[in-house]
Protein backbone atom coordinates (compact mmCIF):
# COMPACT_ATOMS: atom_id res chain seq x y z
CA UNK A 1 0.00 0.00 0.00
CA UNK A 2 -0.24 2.02 -1.77
CA UNK A 3 0.20 1.65 -5.54
CA UNK A 4 -0.46 4.44 -8.39
CA UNK A 5 -1.33 4.02 -11.67
CA UNK A 6 -0.33 6.72 -14.24
CA UNK A 7 -2.09 6.71 -17.24
CA UNK A 8 -0.17 8.36 -19.87
CA UNK A 9 -0.13 9.01 -23.71
CA UNK A 10 2.76 6.88 -25.21
CA UNK A 11 6.44 8.91 -26.46
CA UNK A 12 7.82 9.73 -23.23
CA UNK A 13 11.05 7.96 -22.17
CA UNK A 14 11.81 5.05 -20.06
CA UNK A 15 14.11 7.55 -17.97
CA UNK A 16 11.09 10.45 -17.60
CA UNK A 17 8.73 7.53 -16.62
CA UNK A 18 11.56 6.46 -14.17
CA UNK A 19 11.82 9.93 -12.78
CA UNK A 20 8.22 10.45 -12.26
CA UNK A 21 8.05 7.09 -10.46
CA UNK A 22 10.29 7.99 -8.29
CA UNK A 23 8.87 11.53 -7.74
CA UNK A 24 5.69 9.80 -7.30
CA UNK A 25 7.56 7.70 -4.47
CA UNK A 26 8.72 9.82 -2.71
CA UNK A 27 5.64 11.81 -2.65
CA UNK A 28 3.80 8.88 -1.45
CA UNK A 29 6.20 8.04 1.45
CA UNK A 30 6.14 11.86 2.72
CA UNK A 31 2.85 12.92 2.47
CA UNK A 32 1.11 9.22 3.53
CA UNK A 33 4.30 8.02 5.79
CA UNK A 34 5.01 5.30 3.75
CA UNK A 35 8.06 3.34 3.94
CA UNK A 36 9.53 2.90 -0.07
CA UNK A 37 9.55 -0.71 0.06
CA UNK A 38 5.59 -0.47 0.54
CA UNK A 39 4.61 1.66 -2.48
CA UNK A 40 4.20 0.43 -6.24
CA UNK A 41 4.24 3.23 -9.26
CA UNK A 42 2.86 1.74 -12.61
CA UNK A 43 3.00 3.45 -15.99
CA UNK A 44 0.01 2.29 -18.34
CA UNK A 45 0.51 3.90 -21.86
CA UNK A 46 -3.31 4.68 -23.44
CA UNK A 47 -3.14 5.78 -27.20
CA UNK A 48 -4.46 9.65 -28.00
CA UNK A 49 -7.34 8.15 -29.71
CA UNK A 50 -8.58 5.65 -27.40
CA UNK A 51 -8.12 8.13 -24.14
CA UNK A 52 -11.70 9.36 -24.30
CA UNK A 53 -12.76 5.11 -24.09
CA UNK A 54 -10.13 3.99 -22.09
CA UNK A 55 -9.39 6.80 -19.13
CA UNK A 56 -11.33 9.59 -19.10
CA UNK A 57 -14.94 8.03 -19.37
CA UNK A 58 -14.63 5.63 -17.29
CA UNK A 59 -11.84 7.43 -14.72
CA UNK A 60 -13.19 10.87 -14.72
CA UNK A 61 -16.53 11.40 -15.97
CA UNK A 62 -18.12 8.30 -14.10
CA UNK A 63 -15.94 8.57 -10.95
CA UNK A 64 -15.85 12.30 -9.89
CA UNK A 65 -16.03 11.73 -5.96
CA UNK A 66 -12.31 9.78 -6.51
CA UNK A 67 -10.75 12.92 -8.81
CA UNK A 68 -8.75 15.23 -6.73
CA UNK A 69 -7.04 16.74 -9.55
CA UNK A 70 -9.71 17.64 -12.40
CA UNK A 71 -8.13 18.27 -15.89
CA UNK A 72 -8.83 21.40 -17.07
CA UNK A 73 -8.17 22.97 -13.51
CA UNK A 74 -4.51 24.24 -11.60
CA UNK A 75 -4.22 23.20 -8.57
CA UNK A 76 -4.87 26.60 -7.17
CA UNK A 77 -8.62 25.97 -8.73
CA UNK A 78 -9.45 23.44 -6.01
Amino acid sequence: MPHVIVKLWPGKSEQQKAELAAAITKEVMKTLGSGEASVSVAMEEISARDWAEKVYKPDIQQKPEQIYKKPGYDLSDL
